[in-house]
């Protein structure tokens, strides 16, 4: 169980980093890796056989093959750096045979200096390559007997977690725990008491006395009184912290409940140590007591946290108070049932108890632990109806099921005879959910950091900066969590070794490290075209008599120069080969043919537009129906800003292949063109007269070439003229027009001139026809209108309830109706 709290001390207080493979103890008697650089293949061959050995031997244990596994490790990496040993000389010498040509064909011949040269080369060349090749021998060699051990280990450990012990329930076996127990309690006080007896012993103890005294009173200090002080100086600080970094004071000062008491634990560990009274099994519990100590108080913190008294933005859960309450409960039982097991397996495993004794006296401390997992699942299941707000709450729910189905398994496990499997389950599932919180926590924190830097709460903890940062953390936790639930710490380290291999692609090996190299020299390429960028945009280019479009050609076109060149660059510093991706280019080049050619034909359409610049930004442009200011031209698009301030994106292609109309490609000068209709039998040469005076007093009107007044022809309504007017700017072309619209009404109104407005005609067929039928229709009306108004008599029929009459209807008289018969 010593196991449990190191992880719980790992994962509540600092995650540990992996152990390094190069920092194992050496194995007495078997040969360890160089570490000078230097190779004795020797000393190799030794280590091999005897780990082969070691293998082979059922009874190894698991212990030792930790021990040889490091050491392999070890020679691994000396192997893997021996295999790029005169790479650079070897690159060299294959340069120089290539310089010499290709190797003459049967039958051919060459001159003999050249050939002499060639077999030198050879021969160097042999010679530098079999160091590299007798590595790769052996480091494939060594690969493959960790792979073995890693495959022996979990083997082993998957045969522990499902060994059958004795049924716990099954009364037979309770006597025999009870022996264990009363004699783990009897050898307990025989140490003391043997202690006791020993006058040296004795007299250390009275000499002692007074440090012993002390450090009894600074553990019930820091254990007991702690909360207080920690509450009173809590208080304190928060009266002067800004409302800002509450919260985030607030947690950094309830560290102290975990961090005092803790070593309020440390200084009673020591008072028992300085009395020299605890044993062999006493001075095991001695050395729990910290770990112990530290594992309830931080349950404690972390329940305080998620479930805190009052209901605010630092609760990880929304909860009402009552269950919060009880999460606080919860949480300190879970502690407490750690810390149990955990002093159960110092007392009693160094015992080597029967099977039947560990499976009774862990028993009752697994079935508290599920009873406990299954009242915190359905505690995080209160938080439902918060779900929808949180993706987090809905793992947090998903967790909770988790939770509950492991708070059944693992006591049915346990009751069985499975303990170990049902340990392996329980003491994962409260460390993981320790682990989760504290995971919330430190977002939490990252977020009141970062509202502090930025001095926003509202976007503190939902900015980008903190997600990111809990995201990498939550990455980081990823080999807690597979440490947690039984990986081993070389399965972690393995991981990480393959990682840091890289992979071979042809005849390159490609690492972690060369991705790096490549990001750090692409990154500093791509500042340096950017620098360059702006110091030509600012301080070259605009004393320069090139226009801004031109200037914003030439920048962008460096940009992608610039680009690709880091591009190159980097991968010839990271010493990437990219020889062997010609298939794959070849069949992504098929690919673009088919289902990327109009993002292609847009990228080149923008390069073509950047460098002939038929349209620069500013201009005016007319196309695909649309009018606007061009804004920006990229490679792909172009976007336009029309008269109603709204941007279109028009593809590049469009602008190429497509009909453009640019009104302010080389200056803003453009024609403006308003038609005018006056009536019929108006003055057409007062109408120009008129109509020349209000173009020429336009102000932006040009008046060489002058305006021109051109009557255009005679329509069905009107005389039809239209005012032709250069602009110097034609963006102003919509004020010109309305203003010369204003002035044309004014001035045709003062002058007597019509403006026409459009008429029609209305023929009518059969006029006298339709005269009489109005006078019938008239006629009738005026019968129904007197039988209305008339009294009633017994001899008229009236007409039923409910019967529409028939709307009565004027005649007109045939001398009213105008037209004409056809």
């Amino acid at each position: 169980m010593l196991r449990w709290l190191t992880l719980a001390l790992a994962l509540l207080a600092a995650p540990a980093p992996a152990q390094d493979q190069t920092g194992a103890v050496p194995i007495t008697g078997v040969e360890t890796a160089p570490t000078d650089g230097s190779l004795n293949y020797a000393e190799w061959e030794t280590m091999a056989e005897r780990a082969e050995a070691e293998l082979a031997n059922r009874n190894t244990s698991t212990d030792r093959l930790d021990e040889i596994r490091s050491q392999l490790a070890k020679w691994r990496a000396a192997l893997l750096d021996a295999q790029s040993a005169n790479s650079a000389r070897i690159i060299t010498l294959r340069q120089q045979l290539d310089a010499l040509g290709p190797t003459p064909a049967e039958g051919e011949t060459e001159a003999e200096e050249i050939s002499k040269r060639r077999q030198e080369l050879a021969g160097q060349l042999v010679r530098l390559q079999a160091p590299g090749i007798a590595a790769e021998e052996a480091y494939r060699r060594a690969n493959g007997l960790i792979a073995e051990i890693d495959r022996n280990l979990r083997d082993r450990q998957a045969d522990e977690l499902l060994q059958l012990w004795p049924s716990p329930l099954n009364p037979g076996n309770w006597p025999e725990a009870a022996i264990g127990l009363s004699d783990t309690l009897l050898r307990l006080w025989d140490e003391a008491a043997t202690a006791w007896e020993d006058p040296e012993k004795r007299a250390e103890l009275f000499d002692n006395m007074p440090l012993i005294l002390v450090l009894l009173v600074v553990a019930l200090a820091l254990v007991v009184y702690v909360r207080r002080w920690i509450e009173v100086f809590c208080d304190r600080l928060l009266t002067g912290a800004s409302a800002r970094g509450r919260s985030l004071w607030s947690l950094l000062a309830s560290t102290g409940g975990v961090i005092l008491p803790t070593l309020g634990m440390v200084a009673l560990a020591a008072a028992l140590v300085a009395s020299g009274m605890p044993g062999e099994i006493g001075m095991s519990i001695t050395s729990a007591l910290p770990a112990v100590g530290f594992v309830v108080f931080a349950a404690a913190w972390l329940g305080a946290r998620a479930f805190p008294l009052t209901q605010s933005g630092d609760a990880v859960l929304p909860l009402p108070p009552e269950r919060r309450a009880e999460g606080r409960f919860l949480a300190v039982l879970m502690g407490l049932v750690v810390a149990a097991e955990g002093l159960r397996s110092a007392a009693m495993d160094a015992q080597a108890y029967s099977d039947a004794t560990t499976s009774v006296m862990s028993f009752p401390i697994l079935l508290t632990g599920g009873l406990i997992l299954l009242r915190v699942g359905r505690v995080l299941r209160r938080a439902r109806e918060q779900a929808d707000r949180s993706y987090a709450l809905r793992l947090l729910l998903l967790l909770a099921r988790g939770l509950s189905v492991i708070g059944i398994a693992g006591p049915v496990l346990a009751a069985f005879g499975y303990v170990q499997a049902a340990s392996a389950l329980i003491y994962p599932a409260i460390l993981s959910l320790g682990l989760i919180t504290l995971l919330f926590i430190l977002q939490r924190m990252f977020g009141d950091v970062w509202a502090l830097i930025i001095k926003s709460d509202d976007k503190g903890r939902d900015a980008l900066v903190p997600v990111l940062a809990g995201f990498a953390i939550t990455l980081a936790a990823l080999p807690v969590f597979a440490l947690i639930w039984g990986a081993r710490a070389a399965d972690i380290t393995e991981l990480w070794t393959r990682f840091s291999e890289g992979f071979q692609m042809g005849e390159t090996r490609i690492s972690p490290t060369n991705f790096m190299v490549f990001a750090v020299v692409f990154i500093i390429g791509y500042m340096l075209t950017r620098l360059f960028q702006g110091a030509l945009r600012t301080s070259i280019l605009p004393k320069t008599s090139m226009d801004q479009g031109g200037q914003t050609a030439l920048v962008a076109g460096i940009g992608y120069v610039g680009i690709f060149l880091a591009a190159l660059i980097a991968v010839r510093s990271a010493g990437l080969d990219l020889s062997g991706l010609a298939i794959v280019a070849g069949a992504l080049s098929v690919g673009i043919g088919f289902g990327l050619q109009n993002i292609v034909s847009n990228f080149i359409s923008g390069i073509i537009l950047l460098i002939e610049r038929p349209v620069s930004e500013g201009d005016w442009i007319e196309v695909g129906g649309v009018q606007g200011r061009v804004r920006s031209i990229s490679v792909r698009s172009t976007r336009i800003e029309t008269f109603d301030r709204n941007d279109v994106i028009v593809p590049n292609a469009d602008l190429i292949t497509g009909q453009v109309t640019n009104w302010t490609r080389f200056n803003l000068s453009g024609r403006l063109i308003v038609p005018v209709g006056v009536a019929f039998g108006s003055d057409t040469r007062k109408v120009e007269q008129i109509l020349r005076e209000i173009a020429e007093a336009q102000p932006l009107a040009v008046l060489n070439p002058p305006p021109t007044i051109v009557l255009m022809g005679f329509g069905a309504d009107a005389i039809n003229f239209e005012i032709r007017v250069i602009l110097r700017d034609v963006n102003f072309s919509l004020t010109v027009r309305t203003e010369i619209n204003h002035q044309i009404v004014e001035r045709f109104a003062k002058e007597g001139i019509e403006i026409p407005f459009a008429q029609s005609d209305v023929s009518l067929r059969n006029v006298e026809e339709i005269a009489r039928a109005l006078v019938v229709l008239q006629a009738g009306a005026q019968s129904d209108s007197a039988a209305v108004h008339a009294p009633a008599s017994p001899d008229v029929e009236t007409a039923p309830k409910g019967k529409p009459r028939s709307a009565a209807k004027t005649a007109v008289p045939p001398e009213d109706v105008k037209g004409s018969e056809r």
